[in-house]
């Protein structure tokens, strides 16, 4: 049976990034507007990278508990294929927005222990992909890419009935293992292929691509 872990690469925010996820034939390509992230874009980088992506990378928006404001001229600026949820928001305001805006939504649900997991059976209805990442500490600025792993066994071997994707201090040395124990059949990815903050790294990029699908 072949090897079909897809792979998202978070936080892409130079046209050197977007080819290195070209080249390493990652699935999915994030862009994230939060702010206080390292890996932030405005609307104008953003349409530029995503203009960039060859066709077959889907183009995500990371976004934390956006207005309708901002998330209608974030859509209106630039092509995005999918909005990742990574905030606060309820189950109806995920079906608000799907609706909203006609594209696919993936929702984003913390995980530090087994309770949390439980909040993944409210999102299912609603949302188009469940990304189930590490739980941010409580005085975190950021929601997510903070390098952080949970408990792998909490989601070993689950199934919802919707796509899912593994998140969470995954890496080029770590994934293979996340995904053998899990497994995931998608894998996210941000801090754990750059050389700095924010600062994609080619070469990890097509080390974690090679890794997760074995």
């Amino acid at each position: 049976m072949p090897n079909t872990v897809r792979v998202k690469i978070c936080g892409l925010t130079r046209p050197e990034d977007v080819a290195a996820v070209a080249a390493a034939g990652a699935e999915y390509a994030g862009f994230n507007f939060f702010p206080k992230s390292p890996r932030a874009v405005d609307l104008e980088q953003a349409r530029a990278l995503a203009l960039a992506c060859p066709v077959g990378v889907a183009k995500v928006a990371l976004v934390v508990n956006p207005d309708d404001a901002m998330l209608d001229a974030l859509v209106a600026a630039v092509p995005v294929d999918m909005i990742q949820l990574h905030g606060s928001e309820p189950p109806d305001r995920v079906a608000e927005l799907k609706a909203r805006h006609g594209l696919p939504v993936m929702k984003v649900v913390g995980v530090a222990d087994a309770s949390d997991i439980a909040q993944i059976d409210a999102y299912t209805p609603v949302a188009d992909q469940i990304l189930v990442d590490a739980k941010p500490p409580k005085d975190a600025v950021l929601p997510g890419g903070n390098g952080l792993t949970f408990d792998w066994r909490l989601v070993a071997g689950r199934r919802w009935p919707l796509p899912w994707m593994l998140a969470g201090g995954l890496t080029p040395e770590n994934v293979a293992e996340a995904v053998a124990r899990t497994g995931a059949r998608q894998v996210d990815v941000a801090s754990g292929v750059e050389s700095a903050p924010g600062l994609k790294d080619a070469a990890l990029i097509a080390a974690f691509c090679a890794a997760a699908r074995g």
